[in-house]
């Protein structure tokens, strides 16, 4: 670890994972989402890999979970959006998939969350978006985040940009982060390399930084 004007510059993973300074953020493991993915189940396996390697070092851990407005609540790009995802040409067609407490909502119950870590809703792709998971870092001292998860070119890949342009450091478990759409989760898993704001590791790597 380099250190200048007092500041303690992480260069290894190891140094990048330490409990007192990181935190997992989980994205999107709901059963809706789960099941829309052929690859699911593999993800699922690997986040609770994951999610156990933190939970062994006393790392803190935020679940995100992608919400729904209500019809009468969205407003003009909820509904465009949701017209381009559900490939509805009209307005009144389209359906809210995540609806607060829809059975497609929910965190799939294998990750079994603790009432000592944190789920936050959201309306976004980036999870720093509109949520308090920027401020509960900032609170907590946290200079870094891990994160894995679906979908990689839906939210993993925002977050990471926006985590960057806050000033934490990204850590992208890479076969933990599942993609809905192969090449382009392809695509940007290279893109995030290619900018250099991230660190990037697999399950494996990340057990033998944190022990």
């Amino acid at each position: 670890m380099q250190n200048i004007h007092g500041l303690a510059i992480p260069e290894t993973l190891a140094e990048a994972t330490r409990p007192e300074t990181t935190a997992l953020v989980v994205y999107d493991m709901q059963i809706g989402i789960l099941r829309q993915m052929k690859e699911g189940p593999a993800i699922l396996e690997r986040v609770l890999k994951t999610l156990e390697i933190a939970r062994s070092a006393g790392i803190r851990v935020f679940f995100m979970r992608h919400m729904s407005l209500p019809k009468r609540m969205a407003g003009a790009f909820q509904y465009r959006q949701m017209m381009v995802w559900q490939r509805k040409t009209s307005a009144e067609e389209v359906e809210p998939w995540f609806l607060r407490d829809s059975p497609g909502f929910g965190l799939a119950p294998e990750l079994a969350v603790r009432d000592d870590e944190a789920i936050f809703d959201k309306i976004t792709f980036s999870a720093f978006e509109g949520t308090p998971l920027a401020i509960a870092m900032r609170d907590c001292g946290l200079k870094s985040f891990i994160i894995c998860g679906i979908a990689t070119e839906i939210g993993i890949d925002p977050t990471v940009r926006h985590g960057a342009d806050l000033g934490l450091i990204p850590i992208v478990v890479t076969d933990a982060c599942g993609g809905g759409h192969p090449e382009a989760a392809e695509r940007s898993m290279a893109n995030l390399r290619f900018m250099g704001d991230a660190m990037f590791c697999t399950v494996e790597e990340l057990a033998a930084a944190v022990q």
